[in-house]
């Protein structure tokens, strides 16, 4: 009786140190999955994200006077420069001068030592914007990561920040060529850009 007395204490005192050793020995739960702080974005909401961050409408949405000042004017959303505004020649600063820079009222429209650049019509619409039947995804593309026009033409003109832009991920840029296509189309033929004055 003794002998088994003994060793069921023995048993007792073991068991449970049996047991604490072989959880220990055991992989660990796997952790919850952490939960996304932001939800997936379609590519269509990230690219209206990166074009409104990005901010696009600076200069590709033409202002009109608000209480504040200049502000977007929203009904013409990404149009670029309004083809009834013309600009002739480039800003020619007074002899001196520190300013060699100069925007149009509705900052559609740049000059500088580069010559005049107009903001392009950044909308869907079939004859003068984006989905005009010339532009392409690959095109679109091509041109941010080259800084050409169409991806091989004349060189894109300040102050579009293309250097900066064409540095996003081919699914970011992919993104705002999707978000590109669902805003309103608006017609609106921009002009080409004004070449340099030329000193003689």
């Amino acid at each position: 009786m003794r002998v088994s007395l003994s060793r069921m204490s023995l048993l007792a005192v073991c068991l449970p140190v049996v047991a604490a050793i072989a959880a220990c020995s055991q992989p660990p739960a796997p952790a919850p999955a952490p939960k996304s702080e932001t939800p997936v974005q379609s590519p269509v909401e990230r690219g209206k994200y990166l074009v409104t961050t990005g901010l696009c409408n600076d200069c590709h949405t033409p202002k009109k006077m608000g209480p504040n000042g200049p502000e977007p004017d929203m009904d013409l959303e990404l149009s670029g420069h309004p083809e009834g505004m013309v600009v002739k020649a480039a800003y020619t600063p007074a002899k001196n001068s520190p300013w060699i820079v100069a925007g149009l009222g509705s900052l559609t429209a740049w000059s500088g030592p580069w010559g005049v650049s107009f903001t392009a019509n950044l909308t869907p619409d079939p004859n003068t914007g984006l989905r005009s039947g010339v532009w392409t995804e690959e095109l679109f593309i091509k041109a941010l990561r080259t800084g050409k026009h169409m991806g091989t033409g004349r060189d894109i003109l300040p102050p579009m920040p293309w250097p900066f832009i064409g540095q996003y991920s081919d699914a970011d840029l992919k993104a705002i060529w999707a978000y590109l296509g669902t805003i309103k189309p608006i017609k609106n033929h921009v002009p080409d850009p004004i070449p340099p004055v030329t000193s003689r």
